[in-house]
């Protein structure tokens, strides 16, 4: 009986839709048919695994700190995510690290907001201040946005409370923690403070179009393809033991990343050494910045066919 009654309904549906196809106006009525389920085995659900993402998370921070136990002088660093909000650092308010050329994104940041529009010679010394990282053109816009105390107003205005201007014409002597370049970074990524849109792009802009010799350091955690917008200092300091203090600073952005990451080093045996352990750090943060959210797979549920 069964086996008739399936054919009895195929043969109305055939029946049926010849019936509407051979109709032009009719009103033909197709029989019902019941619907039968289909699994499909490529259906997964994902999850995330906030239990594989912790310990992951504590994997890769042993493995930092034992990074940094093996790296000559100080190394301090902040990292965040903003894509998943991971944040990791060692030491990130230790503000007593001196910028060197980090201070020019600073620079023309606080000159934006003061002038709200440059003039095409101070756009040109911009350029050259932090793509070539110029000391003269910045000599001049330090001047510009009133040296020490006019920086001294920005920062207060920017909320880095990190951060104390170089004294007089030494714009390079500017102290700062990685937690205030990451807030800096933010500022320009996200906006806030007075820095329009328009602002923001400049500056960023100017920080990606660096030249080639100097797109060292934090670039090191960018994957193929990501863009890359940073800015390094790097400076002898014959006066502490005759060492080095270089920093790097900058935003890594790409499918699923938007990956903010300032990392200073001081006591540095040279310019070189620090530029290696700033790279081996940022290279270690981005290899393994995907692994940190890991999500769990499930086939889907099958749904019992109707019958």
């Amino acid at each position: 009986m069964r086996a008739g009654w399936r054919s009895a309904v195929i043969g109305g549906v055939v029946a049926g839709v010849a019936g509407v196809a051979g109709c032009g106006g009719g009103g033909a009525v197709v029989p019902f048919a019941p619907h039968v389920h289909v699994a499909n085995p490529a259906c997964v659900l994902k999850y995330p695994d906030p239990v594989g993402g912790a310990a992951a998370r504590g994997r890769l921070q042993r493995d930092l700190d034992r990074y940094l136990t093996r790296q000559p002088g100080r190394i301090v660093y902040s990292a965040h995510e903003l894509v998943s909000g991971l944040r990791l650092s060692y030491r990130e308010h230790e503000s007593g690290m001196i910028t060197a050329s980090g201070s020019k994104v600073d620079i023309l940041t606080a000159l934006m907001l003061r002038r709200g529009r440059l003039s095409a010679a101070e756009s040109d010394l911009a350029a050259r201040m932090i793509r070539e990282s110029d000391n003269h053109a910045a000599d001049a816009l330090w001047w510009r946005v009133g040296a020490g105390y006019g920086m001294g107003n920005f920062y207060r205005r920017m909320g880095l409370r990190e951060t104390t201007p170089g004294p007089s014409r030494y714009w390079g002597g500017t102290n700062t923690s990685p937690a205030d370049r990451i807030r800096l970074l933010r500022l320009l990524v996200k906006g806030g403070a007075g820095l329009s849109a328009a602002h923001r792009a400049h500056i960023l802009g100017l920080m990606s179009r660096v030249q080639a010799d100097q797109a060292w350091g934090v670039s090191a955690a960018a994957r193929p393809g990501d863009r890359v917008a940073l800015k390094n200092g790097w400076t002898p300091r014959p006066f502490v033991h005759n060492t080095w203090a270089v920093t790097s600073y900058g935003r890594i952005h790409g499918p699923g990343r938007d990956l903010l990451l300032a990392v200073q080093t001081d006591l540095q045996p040279g310019e070189g050494r620090g530029i290696q352990a700033i790279e081996g750090l940022a290279r270690l943060i981005g290899g393994r910045l995907d692994a940190l959210s890991p999500r769990i797979t499930r086939t889907c549920p099958s749904v019992p066919a109707i019958t």
